[in-house]
């Protein structure tokens, strides 16, 4: 799996896991997913990604877009 596609199921997970918590813990969760959203949106501005950064160093190799 490269970068790119490591990165876009790891947002899509964590967006997933914030509805899960905005649903069955606590309705404040929903910042997270606002979290997600925003850093998803920078990201394509600036094309930095924490969590590509992350995965870089766990060497998996990369992709087109980082």
């Amino acid at each position: 799996m490269t970068l790119d596609r490591s990165v876009l199921a790891f947002a899509g997970f964590m967006v997933l896991l914030s509805v899960a918590l905005t649903v069955w813990v606590s309705p404040l969760f929903v910042w997270f997913t606002v979290f997600i959203g925003l850093n998803l949106l920078q990201s394509s501005f600036t094309g930095f990604c924490p969590a590509a950064s992350l995965f870089k160093l766990f060497g998996v190799k990369p992709g087109c877009a980082f």
